[in-house]
């Protein structure tokens, strides 16, 4: 069991590049957006990639490297009048800075995954990434 005060240490294994560079033109949610960009994984990490090809649609899990270290825990989403705990909204100010999204993988070259359905900015720190696997029957 960790204590309070552990820290954790995460590696990117990659990045996002993308037209979208200022912080007020990221969709404020995957299912929001159409966008297009590149996720360059790191060439340590490419040997991992093998059998990506087969996906339609990829988890990924990124740094909010932009948002800052402040946050708090109830905030007003952009979507609603209601103040909401930050667990319940996808506000990018978190004790814990890390982002999900899932992404339309359209194509892999080398390295390089050319996704759709970003809501990231450009030099976006990716932090692993997962199979989307679609619900099927969960009972």
């Amino acid at each position: 069991m960790m204590n309070d005060d552990e820290m954790i240490t995460l590696k990117p294994i990659g990045v996002l590049h993308s037209a979208v560079t200022r912080l007020e033109d990221v969709p404020s949610h995957w299912t929001r957006s159409s966008l297009e960009g590149d996720i360059e994984i790191f060439k340590e990490y490419r040997e991992g990639l093998n059998g990506i090809e087969e996906l339609d649609y990829i988890v990924v899990i990124f740094f909010f490297h932009k948002s800052g270290k402040e946050y708090s825990l109830i905030q007003k989403p952009p979507h609603d009048d209601k103040m909401r705990g930050v667990f319940s909204i996808c506000s990018p100010f978190r004790p814990n800075p890390i982002g999900l999204s899932v992404v339309k993988l359209l194509n892999v070259k080398d390295n390089i995954l050319h996704v759709k359905n970003i809501d990231m900015v450009d030099g976006t720190p990716i932090l692993d990434i997962k199979p989307y696997i679609p619900l099927k029957n969960m009972e």
